[in-house]
């Protein structure tokens, strides 16, 4: 369920946001060869106790781990929530700078991208790419994305899915789509074959865009799936 925000706190979560923007404009004038990733940390930590403001991501726990630091900064290859350490920048890192604080019991949240002196062509067109698509909310983007689930079913059976999807985009409205999963099963309660795991059916997806705004985008799509499962548990057996 999500409630309605008042002025006041709008207002609020707007001072918040902008506490978090005026750290990473700083974070972003020091960032510089031999500066180490901590020093950020203290920075960021500085800034924003001087404004009122907690650091959001410090002390933050998930299954017993803590986060010990307040920035996250990652560094090349390196993909998200990156720890500062004594680790020094270096001329032509990509840096990214994570940053959140609660102001007033209000959170704000951003990151930004940050080339150390002098980056190379290559990391250079891959930051304008970045921002061009990380901020165009009506842009369509290929990608490689993996997941997966567990289910707990009825009367102690069990199942888990992980998914392979590809998503190419194709002359800017169109979106074709690929689901390549692989199930794996276990039901104690069922009579012969009790469990099973293998790749199960292929989903393809064609869809064309037909109206779009920064906030909403319509699809007509056609989703076809093909008998691909290495065993007959673990998919339908037919096209659909």
């Amino acid at each position: 369920m999500i409630s309605l925000k008042s002025p006041r706190e709008i207002d609020i979560m707007r001072r918040a946001n902008m506490i978090v923007a005026e750290v990473l404009q700083e974070l972003k004038q020091t960032v510089a060869p031999g500066v180490t990733t901590l020093e950020l940390d203290a920075v960021a930590e500085d800034l924003t106790l001087r404004r009122k403001a907690i650091p959001a991501f410090k002390g933050y726990s998930v299954a017993g781990r803590v986060f010990p630091r307040c920035l996250c900064v990652s560094i090349n290859e390196e993909i998200v929530h990156g720890i500062p350490s004594n680790r020094a920048l270096r001329e032509g890192d990509i840096v990214g700078l994570d940053y959140g604080v609660i102001y007033d019991g209000f959170y704000g949240d951003s990151a930004v991208t940050v080339g150390v002196g002098k980056v190379s062509e290559e990391a250079k067109r891959l930051r304008e790419l970045a921002a061009k698509y990380g901020t165009d909310p009506t842009a369509i983007v290929g990608r490689v994305q993996l997941s997966s689930q567990y289910l707990d079913l009825p009367q102690g059976a069990r199942a888990s899915e992980t998914t392979a999807r590809v998503d190419l985009a194709f002359r800017g409205n169109w979106l074709l789509r690929a689901d390549v999963p692989f199930l794996r099963w276990s039901d104690p309660n069922r009579p012969g074959t009790t469990s099973a795991q293998g790749m199960s059916d292929l989903l393809a997806l064609a869809g064309w865009r037909v109206y779009n705004t920064p906030e909403y985008a319509f699809f007509i799509a056609a989703i076809s799936t093909f008998p691909t499962a290495s065993e007959d548990s673990l998919g339908f057996g037919k096209y659909t």
